[in-house]
């Protein structure tokens, strides 16, 4: 694949004696966005985990931007530079205001100059409508707001590659299309690499350029998304597209 900027092979992962990561081999293209999709339990979140370093794997490897991740400590800090990811739960300090929330990681991580990121901390805020919360704190937001913040959080950062982990999935259905078409605009209009894993079919096949389906913890289909929603390869992709309310 031209342009590869991550490469995942024959990787496996376990929990104890339940394997839960099959021989997973894939590649993603610079500016490409690729949708994990599947029923629960299939593994994406725990495929998405592994690449960013939160969990670890007993065998394969990953490279990204042709080196391959060695995962000490030092390095998955270095690493998790480069590939930001944002979490259904949001994960923001609650002793910490909204600005010093987005701020503390370049600030502390990659030693910018604090001025400099809080001035981009605003505009990223107002970006997302949210610029008037900066002195607020996580528990005075709604789970909407507080997504978005997380969102910022992670582009602060400047990631070369997102991961998105089901971001909508514990907010009401109102606060759903916000986040959406934030995620949306960062593929169509900054063509950012990602990964984005979802159970919103209509977003899925919005953003998607391709889909890889997932099940018992392996890829069961790796299609274009087109394809994948006009005409799934397997009969158990087939089943699931048809259970899904699009």
């Amino acid at each position: 694949m031209a342009n590869t900027i991550l490469n995942v092979k024959e990787l496996n992962k376990a929990y104890g004696k339940k394997q839960v990561l099959h021989d997973i081999n894939f590649s993603v293209a610079k500016g490409e966005v690729v949708t994990l999709l599947g029923p629960s339990g299939s593994g994406k979140s725990t495929l998405i985990r592994t690449i960013n370093g939160l969990e670890d794997y007993q065998s394969g490897q990953i490279f990204f931007q042709g080196e391959e991740v060695v995962p000490t400590e030092k390095n998955l800090q270095k690493l998790r530079q480069k590939i930001g990811m944002v979490f259904q739960s949001y994960d923001l300090f609650p002793n910490l205001s909204v600005l010093d929330n987005i701020t503390l990681g370049p600030v502390k991580v990659q030693k910018k100059d604090k001025k400099s990121v809080e001035s981009e901390a605003h505009e990223l805020l107002k970006s997302v409508g949210l610029n008037e919360f900066a002195s607020a704190y996580p528990r005075q937001l709604s789970g909407g707001q507080k997504q978005r913040v997380a969102i910022v959080r992670a582009l602060a950062l400047h990631p070369e590659f997102m991961l998105f982990d089901e971001v909508t999935a514990s907010l009401d259905p109102e606060m759903v299309r916000g986040i959406l078409d934030i995620i949306i605009g960062l593929a169509k209009n900054d063509h950012m690499t990602m990964i984005v894993v979802t159970h919103e079919m209509n977003f899925a096949k919005q953003i998607a350029d391709r889909v890889l389906f997932l099940e018992n913890g392996q890829i069961l289909e790796q299609t274009p998304a087109d394809k994948f929603f006009s005409n799934p390869q397997t009969d158990r992709a087939k089943d699931f597209l048809e259970s899904m309310d699009f």
